[in-house]
């Protein structure tokens, strides 16, 4: 019935098939523990990307960094609530057919030290685009300093010039 739906409902079953089992591309984006030691968010990453090259290929990725939060994200644990206001977030996006798909994400919801994931289906392209802003990003500094004083007049100069 899925395979229908996906493919119009006046496919054969031979395009059906083929459709089903087509390599595509997904990003898979997730959050880790952020209580975790480094080196079991690494093992979770890593458990993680090696799934993804079991089903297929990796395209690109992004190894675990600490960030903090938009909003507060909380887990019902069998010990009660849990709340997270920061994560290690990670991502690997990995080319596969739709059964190697379906163990990645049965691998990543069985994965206990994962806090929320988002799988998305893409393009090779996108994916390295997204590999190389990543890249831009992280050689970016966090806080740029930023003499007020400067900045204003060069500010004040820049609205005389342009007339303002």
């Amino acid at each position: 019935m899925k395979k229908e739906i996906e493919h119009g409902a006046d496919s054969t079953e031979q395009e059906t098939e083929a459709g089903y089992n087509e390599s595509r591309v997904y990003e898979l984006g997730f959050h880790i523990d952020p209580e975790l030691p480094q080196e079991e968010v690494k093992k979770t990453y890593q458990s993680l990307r090696e799934k993804a090259v079991s089903a297929g290929s990796v395209v690109a990725e992004g190894e675990p960094q600490k960030i903090p939060l938009a909003y507060t994200i909380f887990r019902s644990e069998h010990a009660g609530r849990r709340d997270f206001d920061s994560a290690y977030f990670a991502w690997v996006a990995y080319e596969t057919d739709n059964a190697g798909h379906e163990a990645v994400l049965a691998a990543v919801k069985a994965e206990n030290r994962v806090i929320r994931f988002l799988d998305v289906r893409t393009t090779k392209d996108a994916a390295k685009h997204a590999a190389e802003m990543h890249e831009i990003y992280a050689r970016m500094p966090e806080n740029p300093s930023i003499d007020p004083e400067v900045s204003d007049v060069e500010l004040d100069a820049a609205l005389k010039e342009a007339g303002v």
